[in-house]
């Protein structure tokens, strides 16, 4: 390496499972001896894609992307680019064919080579592609720069066994790799001892953590589990599949106490028959079943979900079975998305590939039914008394509105008049909801309580680090006992 630290970006597309790994590409990046690019800085020494295959432009934004940076990068002798995530998986020498100033593309198996990838592109002069074909370290194992100091993600299985016929992620991402429960928790002890007070168990099919193991209540185990670590006190998962939502899971959430009022449940459609040529392995009446269940144990959930228009073959009486769940589900928030044809899935070959125009005034109407349901769902909120996470940019008109904004348990976003004391990312604010929105709530009157946490101390340490130390927080593999001197080295389709 060069005697002067050469700097990084990581440009994140897609998924939290594609985020997690950008905080280990930055983890590893700095444990190599790169320092993360100044924010507004021209251009890094190193650009990283950490990129997605799942939607329909996919291809057009990265390449388009890599395009800006062609000119950049011949005016400026020793800069690097590389390519990695599902894209990366799927496009493998393409990539460099499309786009001959790439230096590096690597797969979702192989993260952890990126630093020799890069080092050994710029001593050959030679663009480097390495795409595994299994995974080679599970990504937990890698050094990881976290952005938040008080919330963080925790992978407990990569992979995904489903075989749904719209997804290309499990062609990507391999089979489901479950990981030791002992090694889960020593990496969520070791996140609270640093100040996290929030984690969310990701996986891609994350509530069928156990198959690989061979236990099928692993998942409700690893939630109860959680809620044994003292200091941790917000737990969130997500995606589960309808198919591996137990009532085990929905006993374990409603005991645990940290175990948050909040479910993300993929739906996918209402329609019967089109789950069945989606090859989703549950019905209209067992997906309705369980949001039952969930509603009895746990009155006050937040339950929100993944719904696709436009599925080839999908009628106008499927749609309307799609929309009656809807309706009866009561979703607090529902990601909605116009069905786009992915090469190399069953269902781009389906017959009955729906016109363009047909797909978007369904999808406007199933938008326009369900900001209805969500404002009348957060009107309920009116009145209550919450206790608000406080986030650092989850508001991004808090400075012209003297507010700050962070999430309640039910991971409603919540905006708050500031108030006279200090009050830091990470600390908690109790107050009165007086206002609601389709997609956020206002507090505006004064806040009730501010509790100082070990989280907002966290926040505070990392932001009062001198200038030439990065920002974000370091953490390598879990262990039990001492840790030593230095630290040494994941929705697809479903994960939001």
């Amino acid at each position: 390496m060069p005697d002067v630290a050469r700097t990084y970006e990581v440009r994140t597309f897609g998924c939290q499972m594609n985020v997690h790994d950008s905080e280990r590409m930055s983890g590893l990046l700095e444990a190599a001896g790169y320092v993360p690019a100044t924010p507004g800085a021209e251009q890094a020494d190193v650009v990283v894609f950490n990129t997605c295959a799942v939607r329909e432009n996919a291809d057009n934004r990265l390449y388009g992307n890599l395009g800006q940076l062609a000119p950049k990068k011949a005016a400026r002798p020793g800069m690097q680019i590389a390519v990695g995530g599902c894209l990366a998986q799927k496009d493998r020498d393409a990539i460099v064919s499309r786009a001959p100033w790439v230096d590096v593309v690597f797969g979702t198996h192989n993260v952890g080579s990126l630093p020799v990838l890069l080092e050994r592109a710029r001593v050959e002069r030679e663009a480097q592609v390495e795409i595994a074909e299994s995974l080679q370290t599970f990504p937990s194992t890698l050094p990881t720069r976290r952005e938040s100091a008080y919330a963080a993600w925790v992978a407990i299985s990569v992979g995904c066994n489903n075989t749904c016929t719209f997804c290309i992620v499990p062609a990507l991402r391999g089979k489901e790799k479950d990981r030791r429960p002992g090694d889960i928790l020593a990496e969520v002890e070791a996140l609270v001892a640093e100040g996290v007070t929030e984690i969310t168990l990701l996986g891609q099919n994350v509530n069928a953590y156990g198959s690989d193991i061979g236990d099928r209540q692993a998942f409700s185990k690893l939630l109860r589990a959680c809620g044994r670590v003292d200091g941790l006190e917000r737990v969130r998962f997500t995606s589960p599949h309808p198919r591996d939502f137990t009532d085990d899971v929905i006993e374990a959430m409603a005991e645990t106490p940290n175990v948050m009022p909040q479910l993300h449940m993929p739906l996918q459609s209402g329609s019967s028959r089109v789950l069945r040529a989606m090859r989703r392995s549950y019905r209209q009446d067992r997906y309705l079943g369980i949001i039952a269940k969930v509603r009895a144990a746990i009155p006050d959930a937040a339950i929100t979900t993944d719904i696709i228009v436009g599925f080839p073959g999908e009628t106008e009486e499927d749609f309307q079975e799609t929309l009656h769940v809807v309706r009866e589900a009561r979703f607090a928030q529902a990601f909605t998305f116009q069905y786009s044809k992915r090469p190399g899935t069953p269902a781009a070959e389906m017959p009955g590939q729906l016109p363009k125009a047909t797909v978007q005034e369904r999808y406007e109407r199933l938008v326009a039914l369900q900001d209805d349901i969500s404002w009348a769902e957060n009107k309920k909120q009116v009145g209550r008394t919450v206790e608000v996470l406080v986030a650092e940019g989850e508001g991004r008109k808090d400075d012209a509105t003297r507010r700050l904004s962070g999430r309640a348990p039910d991971n409603r976003l919540v905006h708050f008049t500031r108030p006279d004391e200090p009050v830091r990312p990470g600390d908690v604010a109790t107050v009165e909801i007086t206002y609601a929105a389709p997609h956020h709530l206002l507090a505006e009157g004064e806040v009730l309580a501010v509790r100082r946490s070990r989280a907002g101390d966290a926040w505070e340490r990392r932001t009062a680090a001198p200038a030439d130390r990065p920002q974000g927080v370091l953490l390598g593999l879990p262990g039990v006992g001492a840790p030593p001197p230095t630290a040494v080295p994941a929705g697809g389709c479903d994960v939001r």
